[in-house]
């Protein structure tokens, strides 16, 4: 053999021959990062060498998806070029080099992948729900209430925050949230039979008729005449469960402050509301604390319309006695059931003719009305409220060192530098032991309205504090938002608290954080002072730009390209029993999460490892950073040739059967 037919041959003999001339010539080694390097003489032989190569695995590959969406692979080839073909296959299976002892001949066109690609994707996503079950929206939207419809001419195009407000109030456990959720047509507010559950201001859309409007949620309004016994009491505020980690004087001081931080987000929602439903217990009776509540609309805001609701009537001839003692409030009393749903019909037509019809642009399309979703989850005092207070520049949801302060996933919308944002405030999330063991519905509740907070949501901030250590439970939400295919962000709060910074503690601490999560080694890590309002800013420009890969979709010739190099630089291993995987053809079938299927002559020739490294090589030549992706790998179903033969001859038997009854007629 010649110098000239060695350097022609075929990757395995170059392969072969660079083992045999690096032991006859030793490779010099560096102590840098450089690859080895061969011997002068030979160094240029063996690029070429290695360029042919790649060049022919690249050939075989795009041969193969040439095949493949040809639409049809005919059977009836000339027989001469077949064998030709096959002779130069067996030679490199000979070599240990190619094996196409699997090949295969498909009749189908590219279009029905890409059918296939989506059922693919369809069926993924409802297993995947199946097995974190958690109620989707759809589910929830089965329920719709008679209001939504009779709705008329909906109005689709109109931001929350230019719709009118209508706020409920009340003193605690008159079923405010109950009500909330019956005109909302949903179960956002946590409902317990127990006070003082709903802390913050929620939100939520609803209509009726032509009439469009949102509807807001207050905690109990108390009276500074009761006690501090009373007032915690009523409230169900605990100094122990949660607080393990403060001074008993700072427990005490978050407790006091904890009914006045609550009136005042109730406060908040009376002042910027159009109608104000006052919302009494039909069953308990008139109280002092009514009276109260009534003196303080009449002296404060005497200028709106206020509706007296007597709620937890579900008897029409008892309400109507049981209304009847509030007419001393001054107001007319209306009696209603939000349960039920008695009653509430009227007290939204009574709503509906305090309020100022708003019409909205038609023009607008429905990809301007996509809203992206950031949820703020973490542990329990990681500075998430105090985040979203940040960012939005008001104290929208109040932030105490009370463990478990926010009960209800709250929603606001906010307006950054790249758009509109949602931006949704969720409970701490402990560990489902403990939640279990501490026999606390209500929180029970509140982790499980966070975990479908992070369903609906688009990215998810993973707030972390930075003097803690990456807890099991850190993790364990980290695994949650991969599976649920979200992006993500990183959020270090609290990083003044690091002592003695310099310019290499953002690099070593992100290092902890990526060894630590590793499941999230994709996700960007952004650094912030929430309660300072340090680089809050720096979370929604990151949160904008995860939005923005996730939504991102690649075309298929460059995805095939992409797939092609992998290939060509890794091919996939082969099995004991010499069988190769061999990638056909590959199509990003959804976004959000950007999701490819790949179809393949057998899917289980792709180990967890190779599917791992296609990942890889899919995000350092494609990009998707703070995105999760996922492969879904397709087996094609063999076409045999003993079935068509098989066929053919039992219709040519059909074909002589015919003929003789043909004859014998």
């Amino acid at each position: 053999m010649s110098a000239l037919d060695i350097f022609h041959a075929p990757a395995s003999t170059s392969y072969i021959l660079s083992k045999t001339l690096n032991r006859i010539f030793p490779v010099q080694r560096s102590h840098s990062l450089n690859p080895p390097i061969l011997c002068p003489i030979l160094q240029s032989n063996f690029s070429i060498s290695l360029q042919k190569s790649l060049s022919y695995s690249r050939r075989k590959f795009q041969h193969s998806i040439f095949r493949f969406s040809a639409g049809e692979l005919s059977e009836n080839v000339d027989s001469s070029e077949e064998l030709e073909e096959e002779e130069e296959l067996e030679e490199l299976d000979e070599e240990g080099e190619v094996d196409h002892s699997d090949d295969e001949k498909y009749a189908i066109d590219v279009a029905t992948l890409e059918e296939e690609a989506k059922d693919a994707v369809w069926e993924y996503s409802s297993s995947l729900s199946r097995e974190l079950k958690i109620d989707d929206e759809k589910n929830i939207k089965r329920g719709t209430t008679r209001k939504q419809k009779r709705l008329k001419s909906p109005i689709k195009n109109i931001p929350d925050n230019l719709l009118p407000r209508v706020a409920i109030v009340g003193r605690p456990n008159v079923g405010k949230s109950a009500l909330f959720n019956r005109l909302t047509g949903g179960n956002k507010a946590i409902v317990v039979d127990e006070p003082g559950v709903t802390r913050d201001r929620l939100y939520g859309r609803s209509f009726w008729g032509d009439y469009e409007f949102m509807v807001v949620d207050t905690g109990g309004v108390l009276t500074v005449s009761k006690s501090q016994a009373t007032v915690m009491e009523e409230l169900a505020i605990t100094t122990t469960i949660g607080m393990d980690g403060i001074p008993l004087a700072s427990r005490e001081k978050a407790v006091a402050r904890m009914p006045s931080m609550i009136e005042r987000q109730a406060t908040a929602a009376v002042e910027e509301s159009s109608v104000i439903i006052f919302l009494v217990d039909g069953q308990a009776g008139l109280t002092a604390a009514d009276v109260e509540i009534a003196d303080w609309l009449r002296k404060n805001y005497s200028k709106k319309y206020v509706i007296l609701a007597v709620n937890k009537c579900e008897s029409p001839r008892k309400g109507i006695m049981q209304a009847s003692e509030f007419w001393s409030l001054g107001f007319e009393p209306f009696p209603i059931s939000a349960v039920s749903g008695t009653g509430t019909g009227e007290l939204l037509d009574l709503v509906c003719s305090g309020l100022e019809k708003i019409e909205g642009s038609e023009n607008l399309g429905e990809e301007e009305d996509y809203v992206p979703a950031i949820a703020i989850v973490g542990r329990p005092n990681v500075g998430k409220s105090s985040i979203l207070n940040a960012l939005v520049g008001e104290d929208r949801t109040i932030v105490s060192p009370i463990s478990g302060t926010t009960r209800d996933a709250i929603d606001t919308e906010f307006t950054g530098p790249d758009g509109q944002f949602r931006l949704i405030d969720t409970a701490g999330i402990r560990r489902r032991a403990v939640v279990a063991s501490s026999g606390n519905i209500t929180e029970a509740l509140s982790v499980n309205r966070a975990f479908r907070a992070i369903r609906r949501s688009d990215v998810v901030a993973l707030v972390i504090e930075a003097m803690a250590c990456i807890t099991e439970q850190d993790f364990k939400i980290a695994e949650r938002i991969e599976k649920e295919g979200k992006g993500c962000l990183i959020v270090v709060n609290k990083w003044d608290t690091i002592p003695n910074k310099n310019q290499q503690t953002a690099t070593y601490y992100e290092q902890d954080v990526r060894e630590k999560l590793r499941i999230l080694d994709w996700a960007p890590v952004a650094y912030s002072t929430a309660i300072a309002g340090h680089s809050v800013d720096k979370i929604i420009v990151a949160a904008s730009e995860v939005e923005k890969e996730r939504s991102r979709r690649l075309s298929t010739s460059i995805i095939n390209q992409v797939v092609q190099e992998a290939l060509a630089f890794k091919p996939p291993p082969r099995t004991r029993g010499g069988k190769r995987g061999r990638v056909y053809y590959c199509t990003q079938a959804a976004i959000r999460p950007p999701t490819f299927v790949f179809f393949v002559n057998d899917a289980k020739l792709f180990p967890e490892t190779y599917r791992r490294y296609m990942e890889k090589q899919l995000r350092s030549d494609a990009g998707f950073s703070g995105t999760p992706i996922r492969l879904l790998w397709r087996s094609r179903k063999k076409m045999e040739k003993d079935q068509g033969k098989s066929a053919t001859k039992s219709q040519a038997i059909l074909s002589a059967g015919d003929r003789k009854l043909a004859l014998a007629a």
